[in-house]
C-alpha cells in the first residue's frame, strides 16, 4: 500500500505525555484525542495535519507511560503512518494493535525534514522523499503484521479471521 504525504518531524524521546497529555485521559473518543494530539509539543500539529501526513522522529519515540491513547490520537488525527529511528517497545505493540502503521528507518528518519513531501510503500518497506529525491529502505512489515494494519487494529483482524473460520 502507497502512502503520500507531508513530513511533521520531532526529536528524540517523545513520549506518550508527549503525544497526548495525561489530562486528556479521561477520554476514549478518538476524534477528542485527535484534537489534543502533540499540543505541548506543536501547537500547529492539529490545525496543519492533514489525512495522509507522516509524523517523523528521532530514537524511543513513544516512550514514557503505556497508553493506548498515543497512538490512537495519532491515528485519529489523519497520519498515516509513523517513522522514527527506533521506537519504544511498549508503543510498538499499541500502534499495530491499533492499526497505526510504523517503520523504523534510522537513515529516512534522519534526512527527512518538517515539510517534506514523502511516500511510503509498507508493503515493501521503500521511502521515498520526494522533496529531496532521495530513496530509504526500512524493513517491511510481516505479512501478518500487514494484514492486522489492513484490517484496522489486532481487534478488527481477529473479528475477521474468526467470521472466516465459520
Amino acid at each position: 500500500m502507497m502512502m503520500t504525504g507531508r513530513a511533521f518531524k520531532y526529536g528524540d524521546n517523545i513520549d506518550t505525555d508527549v503525544i497526548i497529555p495525561a489530562r486528556y485521559l479521561n477520554s476514549s473518543d478518538a476524534q477528542e484525542l485527535a484534537e489534543h494530539c502533540m499540543e505541548d509539543l506543536d501547537k500547529n500539529f492539529v490545525n496543519e495535519a492533514k489525512q495522509g501526513d507522516f509524523i517523523v522522529a528521532g530514537k524511543n519515540f513513544g516512550c514514557g507511560s503505556s497508553r493506548e491513547h498515543a497512538p490512537i490520537a495519532i491515528k485519529a488525527s489523519g497520519v498515516s503512518l509513523v517513522i522514527a529511528e527506533t521506537f519504544a517497545r511498549i508503543f510498538y505493540r499499541n500502534a499495530i494493535n491499533i492499526g497505526l502503521p510504523i517503520m523504523e528507518c534510522p537513515d529516512a528518519a534522519k534526512e527527512i525534514e518538517a515539510g517534506d513531501e514523502i511516500s511510503v510503500d509498507i508493503k515493501t518497506g521503500a521511502i521515498k522523499n520526494i522533496t529531496k529525491s532521495k530513496e530509504h529502505k526500512a524493513a517491511p512489515f510481516p505479512e501478518f503484521m500487514q494484514d492486522i494494519i489492513n484490517a484496522g487494529g489486532l481487534i478488527n483482524y481477529i473479528k475477521k479471521e474468526q467470521v472466516g473460520d465459520e
